[in-house]
């Protein structure tokens, strides 16, 4: 998917992109490309398939939630890597408040250069686990909405981002084709966390990219005091019945 390809797309979408919007993707392009030679962000590092597999694949998000598109929302990128896929549709809707949670200090300071070349403001980037970031007052049960893009499998990627998400808001999942599976093992973390599965969407990338499932889960009551556990715990005995 060349640029061109991918500015046509959005635009059959009813997504038109202004000269400064179409140059912000260009310049991430750029600057994912240049800071790969020196770390390890993304193996894709072709032009057309950035475009498709990391940035039209971020802003699939919007389209199965036309809000994040449009609304000014508060928006938490869990395990975010090199920016999806909250920069992305940051670019697209500048209103977004957006706050990355990152591990590894090297990709914070790699996104806050971006961020800053990209001239994005609202944009909050956290050096942590998602462990502890959930257990920060400052941060738990305080965003509209809270996504992460297969960084778990999804009983483990609940309790990462659960305790996040504020009483009203949701969590969605970015999953591929295994996402029924997945879906049917997280439900019990799901319930424990204080959410409940609304449903679940899918959609074709372009160019034979295959499938991208969405599992949404809204945030009915609060997380219990003793979510998330201590970092490692829930990727090493997830919650299971």
């Amino acid at each position: 998917m060349k640029p061109e390809e991918f500015f046509e797309a959005l635009a059959k979408r009813g997504i038109e992109l202004s000269e400064i919007q179409k140059n912000q993707f260009a310049t991430y392009f750029k600057e994912l490309v240049e800071t790969n030679k020196v770390m390890n962000l993304t193996s894709i590092i072709e032009e057309d398939q950035v475009y498709l597999k990391h940035f039209y694949d971020s802003i699939v998000l919007g389209f199965v939630d036309e809000n994040l598109l449009h609304e000014e929302l508060t928006l938490c990128d869990v395990g975010s890597g090199a920016g999806f896929p909250s920069l992305p549709l940051k670019i697209i809707n500048p209103k977004l408040k957006i706050t990355i949670v990152d591990s590894l200090n090297k990709r914070i300071k790699f996104l806050d250069s971006l961020v800053e070349k990209l001239n994005l403001e609202n944009v909050s980037l956290v050096h942590g686990r998602a462990e502890e970031v959930g257990k920060n007052p400052q941060f738990r049960e305080s965003f509209d909405v809270v996504t992460a893009r297969a960084v778990a499998a999804m009983n483990v990627l609940t309790e990462f981002c659960l305790p996040l998400v504020k009483i009203g808001g949701q969590f969605v999942a970015m999953k591929s084709e295994k996402a029924p599976e997945e879906m049917k093992t997280a439900e019990y973390a799901i319930k424990t966390l204080g959410g409940e599965i609304k449903r679940q969407e899918s959609v074709e990338l372009p160019n034979d990219a295959g499938i991208r499932n969405f599992i949404f889960v809204s945030k009915i009551t609060k997380t219990p005091k003793k979510y998330p556990r201590k970092p490692g715990t829930p990727a090493k005995k997830p919650l299971v019945k």
